[in-house]
């Protein structure tokens, strides 16, 4: 069996959604790869900057707060003070901390990087993330091997398609990766 690893490589940071002062209505806001560390006393607050894409008004993300300065590694506090790239894709790409944070979480721009394959070929694929990512399978495998829906439903239907461990492949979301096989010995003539 052939084996075949695809990358899902994001070209921008999650989007979030979330209601603009300003604007008036809710509206996509960007990450603007910034912190914010305000120092009060004895205590520390720290926030990851958004900017409303429409009029640049600024949300901040809670990263940390009232958080004693002892209590964060240096490194890491150099890091938020010097806007370490690395460790903005941390935060920004983790959806849960954005959840948590109160907004609705977009999908960022990607691009699939790996071998196409023709569905004539028994296939064992692995579609890996860097990051948890809530981007549809079949929206993976459709733009890659561009397949309609009814085409991919038909692979589905007829068995020809199936994840490991046993996933609904209509509905289920990359996360940090998933395993199909494309099984040749089931034929199924393409429309």
């Amino acid at each position: 069996m052939k084996k075949i690893i695809w990358e899902v490589q994001s070209l921008s940071l999650l989007p979030v959604l979330k209601y603009c002062k300003k604007c008036g209505r809710k509206n996509l806001f960007a990450c603007s790869r910034q912190f914010r560390v305000n120092a009060q006393r004895r205590y520390l607050d720290i926030w990851l900057i958004y900017k409303c894409c429409d009029c640049n008004t600024t949300w901040n993300a809670t990263v940390y707060s009232r958080i004693s300065p002892q209590a964060v590694k240096p490194q890491l506090l150099d890091g938020f003070y010097k806007n370490d790239n690395e460790l903005v894709e941390k935060y920004a790409m983790d959806s849960q901390f954005l959840q948590e944070n109160g907004v609705e979480v977009g999908l960022p721009q990607y691009s699939v990087i790996g071998d196409c394959f023709s569905l004539n070929e028994t296939v064992q694929l692995e579609i890996k993330s860097k990051y948890s990512l809530s981007v549809k399978v079949s929206s993976v495998v459709r733009s890659k091997l561009l397949l309609s829906e009814k085409e991919y439903l038909q692979l589905i239907t007829s068995g020809k398609i199936k994840s490991f461990p046993n996933q609904d492949l209509k509905k289920c979301k990359l996360k940090e990766g998933v395993t199909l096989v494309f099984d040749n010995e089931l034929q199924m003539s393409r429309i």
